[in-house]
Protein backbone atom coordinates (compact mmCIF):
# COMPACT_ATOMS: atom_id res chain seq x y z
CA UNK A 1 0.00 0.00 0.00
CA UNK A 2 1.47 3.30 -1.23
CA UNK A 3 1.67 5.32 1.90
CA UNK A 4 -0.56 8.50 2.42
CA UNK A 5 -0.45 11.85 4.23
CA UNK A 6 -3.26 12.74 6.81
CA UNK A 7 -6.69 14.33 5.38
CA UNK A 8 -8.14 17.58 6.45
CA UNK A 9 -10.35 16.67 9.34
CA UNK A 10 -13.91 18.40 9.06
CA UNK A 11 -15.02 21.24 11.25
CA UNK A 12 -17.16 18.94 13.98
CA UNK A 13 -13.86 17.05 14.01
CA UNK A 14 -11.54 20.38 14.59
CA UNK A 15 -13.72 21.15 17.39
CA UNK A 16 -13.77 17.81 19.60
CA UNK A 17 -9.43 18.32 19.03
CA UNK A 18 -10.30 21.46 20.32
CA UNK A 19 -12.05 20.91 23.66
CA UNK A 20 -10.48 17.38 23.99
CA UNK A 21 -7.14 17.40 26.97
CA UNK A 22 -3.71 17.74 25.69
CA UNK A 23 -3.25 13.38 26.39
CA UNK A 24 -6.24 12.96 23.76
CA UNK A 25 -5.61 15.16 21.25
CA UNK A 26 -2.99 12.95 19.26
CA UNK A 27 -4.43 9.49 19.56
CA UNK A 28 -8.17 11.56 18.73
CA UNK A 29 -6.73 12.98 15.93
CA UNK A 30 -4.91 9.84 14.36
CA UNK A 31 -8.23 7.41 15.17
CA UNK A 32 -10.04 10.16 13.20
CA UNK A 33 -7.60 10.62 10.26
CA UNK A 34 -7.81 6.54 10.21
CA UNK A 35 -11.40 6.51 10.16
CA UNK A 36 -11.64 8.80 7.02
CA UNK A 37 -8.87 6.63 5.16
CA UNK A 38 -11.09 3.46 5.95
CA UNK A 39 -14.36 5.64 4.78
CA UNK A 40 -12.55 6.58 1.42
CA UNK A 41 -11.69 2.79 0.84
CA UNK A 42 -15.30 1.95 1.59
CA UNK A 43 -16.88 4.69 -0.68
CA UNK A 44 -14.39 3.63 -3.81
CA UNK A 45 -15.47 0.00 -3.70
CA UNK A 46 -17.16 -1.49 -6.36
CA UNK A 47 -16.00 -5.26 -5.73
CA UNK A 48 -16.49 -6.26 -2.36
CA UNK A 49 -13.26 -8.35 -1.97
CA UNK A 50 -11.56 -5.88 -3.43
CA UNK A 51 -12.62 -3.78 -0.23
CA UNK A 52 -11.94 -6.09 1.60
CA UNK A 53 -8.78 -7.00 0.84
CA UNK A 54 -7.88 -2.96 1.35
CA UNK A 55 -9.49 -2.88 4.82
CA UNK A 56 -7.62 -6.27 5.69
CA UNK A 57 -4.46 -4.38 5.29
CA UNK A 58 -5.11 -2.51 8.02
CA UNK A 59 -6.81 -5.19 10.10
CA UNK A 60 -2.92 -6.59 9.60
CA UNK A 61 -1.09 -3.86 10.02
CA UNK A 62 -2.72 -2.79 13.19
CA UNK A 63 -2.40 -6.42 14.25
CA UNK A 64 1.31 -6.46 14.40
CA UNK A 65 3.63 -5.17 16.83
CA UNK A 66 4.37 -1.42 15.82
CA UNK A 67 8.61 -2.32 15.05
CA UNK A 68 7.00 -4.83 12.52
CA UNK A 69 4.41 -2.33 10.62
CA UNK A 70 5.00 -0.89 7.20
CA UNK A 71 6.74 2.57 7.62
CA UNK A 72 6.42 5.92 5.99
CA UNK A 73 2.61 6.17 6.09
CA UNK A 74 1.91 9.01 8.67
CA UNK A 75 -1.63 7.76 10.09
CA UNK A 76 -0.42 4.09 10.64
CA UNK A 77 3.19 5.43 11.88
CA UNK A 78 0.94 7.75 14.11
CA UNK A 79 -1.24 5.26 15.48
CA UNK A 80 1.91 3.32 16.36
CA UNK A 81 3.08 6.49 18.80
CA UNK A 82 -0.36 7.08 20.24
CA UNK A 83 -2.43 3.70 20.24
CA UNK A 84 0.15 1.61 21.16
CA UNK A 85 -1.68 -1.38 23.29
CA UNK A 86 -5.11 -0.14 22.56
CA UNK A 87 -5.30 -1.11 18.78
CA UNK A 88 -7.79 -3.25 19.26
CA UNK A 89 -10.13 -0.41 19.49
CA UNK A 90 -9.25 0.36 16.08
CA UNK A 91 -9.28 -3.34 14.57
CA UNK A 92 -13.30 -2.94 15.94
CA UNK A 93 -13.54 0.22 13.48
CA UNK A 94 -11.99 -1.72 10.30
CA UNK A 95 -14.59 -4.66 11.17
CA UNK A 96 -17.38 -1.50 11.31
CA UNK A 97 -16.67 -0.33 7.82
CA UNK A 98 -16.43 -3.87 6.97
CA UNK A 99 -20.02 -4.08 7.46
CA UNK A 100 -20.70 -1.60 4.51
CA UNK A 101 -18.57 -3.34 1.95
CA UNK A 102 -20.57 -6.72 2.97
CA UNK A 103 -23.59 -6.03 3.37
CA UNK A 104 -26.14 -6.54 0.75
CA UNK A 105 -28.32 -4.25 2.34
CA UNK A 106 -28.30 -1.19 4.86
CA UNK A 107 -30.45 -2.67 7.18
CA UNK A 108 -31.34 -1.50 11.34
CA UNK A 109 -29.00 -4.85 12.39
CA UNK A 110 -26.35 -3.81 10.03
CA UNK A 111 -26.52 -0.22 11.20
CA UNK A 112 -25.83 -1.53 14.04
CA UNK A 113 -22.88 -3.27 13.84
CA UNK A 114 -21.48 -0.53 11.53
CA UNK A 115 -22.04 1.94 14.17
CA UNK A 116 -20.64 -0.17 17.12
CA UNK A 117 -17.54 -1.17 15.25
CA UNK A 118 -16.95 2.25 14.04
CA UNK A 119 -17.23 4.33 16.89
CA UNK A 120 -15.60 1.68 19.32
CA UNK A 121 -12.56 3.91 19.65
CA UNK A 122 -14.44 6.22 21.94
CA UNK A 123 -13.99 4.12 24.76
CA UNK A 124 -10.15 3.56 24.10
CA UNK A 125 -9.56 6.75 24.59
CA UNK A 126 -10.30 6.94 28.48
CA UNK A 127 -7.18 6.36 30.97
CA UNK A 128 -7.50 3.29 33.05
CA UNK A 129 -9.23 1.80 35.14
CA UNK A 130 -12.38 1.87 32.59
CA UNK A 131 -16.17 1.84 34.85
CA UNK A 132 -18.22 -0.41 32.95
CA UNK A 133 -20.30 2.53 33.31
CA UNK A 134 -18.32 4.69 31.38
CA UNK A 135 -16.92 2.38 29.00
CA UNK A 136 -20.30 1.65 28.16
CA UNK A 137 -21.17 5.79 28.12
CA UNK A 138 -18.65 6.27 25.34
CA UNK A 139 -19.56 3.18 23.31
CA UNK A 140 -22.88 4.35 23.15
CA UNK A 141 -21.53 8.03 22.14
CA UNK A 142 -19.29 6.78 19.90
CA UNK A 143 -22.22 4.47 17.78
CA UNK A 144 -24.09 7.78 18.05
CA UNK A 145 -21.55 9.98 16.26
CA UNK A 146 -20.41 6.91 14.05
CA UNK A 147 -24.23 6.60 12.70
CA UNK A 148 -24.84 10.48 12.48
CA UNK A 149 -22.12 10.74 10.38
CA UNK A 150 -22.84 8.17 8.12
CA UNK A 151 -26.48 9.35 7.79
CA UNK A 152 -25.73 12.65 6.67
CA UNK A 153 -23.42 11.21 3.71
CA UNK A 154 -25.75 8.53 2.04
CA UNK A 155 -28.29 9.46 -0.46
CA UNK A 156 -30.47 6.26 0.01
CA UNK A 157 -33.41 7.08 2.65
CA UNK A 158 -34.28 3.57 3.92
CA UNK A 159 -30.38 3.81 4.59
CA UNK A 160 -30.24 6.85 6.45
CA UNK A 161 -33.13 6.04 8.30
CA UNK A 162 -32.14 3.16 9.15
CA UNK A 163 -28.64 4.59 10.46
CA UNK A 164 -30.90 7.57 12.37
CA UNK A 165 -33.28 4.69 14.18
CA UNK A 166 -30.16 3.15 15.30
CA UNK A 167 -28.27 5.81 16.17
CA UNK A 168 -31.70 7.20 18.36
CA UNK A 169 -31.84 3.67 19.74
CA UNK A 170 -28.23 3.64 21.35
CA UNK A 171 -28.91 3.89 25.13
CA UNK A 172 -26.30 5.43 27.36
CA UNK A 173 -25.81 5.13 30.98
CA UNK A 174 -26.10 8.85 32.92
CA UNK A 175 -22.23 8.92 33.45
CA UNK A 176 -20.71 12.27 33.35
CA UNK A 177 -17.83 12.13 30.50
CA UNK A 178 -14.49 12.96 32.17
CA UNK A 179 -13.26 16.89 31.38
CA UNK A 180 -10.19 15.10 29.04
CA UNK A 181 -13.04 13.77 26.64
CA UNK A 182 -15.27 16.56 26.24
CA UNK A 183 -14.26 16.68 22.24
CA UNK A 184 -16.13 12.92 22.87
CA UNK A 185 -18.82 14.82 24.51
CA UNK A 186 -19.00 17.45 21.80
CA UNK A 187 -19.37 14.98 19.11
CA UNK A 188 -21.98 12.92 20.54
CA UNK A 189 -23.79 16.30 21.04
CA UNK A 190 -23.55 17.12 17.78
CA UNK A 191 -24.33 13.50 16.58
CA UNK A 192 -27.76 13.95 18.59
CA UNK A 193 -28.63 17.33 17.60
CA UNK A 194 -27.96 15.60 14.01
CA UNK A 195 -29.95 12.24 14.06
CA UNK A 196 -32.87 14.53 16.08
CA UNK A 197 -33.20 16.28 12.41
CA UNK A 198 -33.54 13.12 10.69
CA UNK A 199 -29.72 12.62 9.70
CA UNK A 200 -28.88 16.41 8.36
CA UNK A 201 -24.92 17.69 8.75
CA UNK A 202 -23.52 17.61 12.18
CA UNK A 203 -22.25 21.27 12.06
CA UNK A 204 -25.49 22.18 10.06
CA UNK A 205 -27.43 25.49 11.42
CA UNK A 206 -26.45 28.00 13.93
CA UNK A 207 -27.32 25.52 16.94
CA UNK A 208 -24.78 23.65 16.35
CA UNK A 209 -21.98 25.56 17.81
CA UNK A 210 -24.07 26.09 20.98
CA UNK A 211 -24.94 22.32 21.74
CA UNK A 212 -20.92 21.80 20.91
CA UNK A 213 -20.19 24.35 23.84
CA UNK A 214 -22.86 23.19 26.08
CA UNK A 215 -22.00 19.51 25.90
CA UNK A 216 -18.19 20.91 26.31
CA UNK A 217 -19.08 22.82 29.61
CA UNK A 218 -21.65 20.23 30.74
CA UNK A 219 -20.58 16.67 29.73
CA UNK A 220 -23.59 15.48 30.38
Amino acid sequence: MTPETPDPLPPEAELALAWSGPKVRAPLSMALQLDRRLARIVGRTQEPMLGQMRLAWWRDALGKPVAERPRGDAVLDGIGEHWQGREAFLVQMVDGWEVLVTAQSLGPAEAEAFGAGRGAFFAGLADDPVTDALAARLAAAGRRWALADAAAQVSDPAESAALVGAGLAAAAPKVRIPSGLGGLAVLEALALRALSRGGRPLMEGRGASLAALRAAIFRA
